[in-house]
């Protein structure tokens, strides 16, 4: 669908740098979320993540481990398809546990984040990592 509104306002060179932003931008702002749930960045720790949100110390680390490798993997384009199915699962999840008991509207229960998110990874998920990523150069019918 992105393609073919490039082709019909004939700009398909820069849809694909303008996508490229997009993937890393998304890509190591997720990547940051994870950081911070390891203390890479800032003083958070998985245990205090978990503690937070009431899960199992286990399952913080599977999601800080999906926020981080995963961010990075689709900011630099390298499997986009399977860390955006990942993302988008854990997002779902998220907004159930952490959001939706709060209330239904994501401007008053915290999780404009969270959805802006998972509609970020279903476009990655459908549309891939495009033209100027690793998945691009190493596998000629993954464009």
């Amino acid at each position: 669908m992105v393609l073919e509104m490039c082709k019909l306002w004939k700009c398909e060179k820069k849809c694909e740098w303008c996508f490229l932003v997009f993937r890393v931008f998304i890509g190591l702002l997720f990547a940051v979320h994870g950081a911070m749930k390891f203390g890479i960045i800032g003083e958070g720790t998985i245990s205090g993540f978990a503690t937070g949100v009431g899960i199992p110390l286990w399952l913080g680390v599977i999601v800080g481990l999906i926020e981080l490798v995963g961010g990075l993997a689709i900011a630099f384009g390298i499997l986009t398809r399977l860390f955006a199915a990942f993302a988008g699962i854990e997002l779902i999840v998220a907004y159930i546990m952490a959001h939706l008991p709060n209330g239904w509207n994501p401007f008053t229960n915290g999780g404009e984040l969270a959805l802006v998110y998972l509609a970020s990874f279903i476009l990655l998920f459908g549309y891939g990592a495009g033209k100027f990523s690793l998945d691009s150069l190493l596998c000629k019918k993954c464009k």
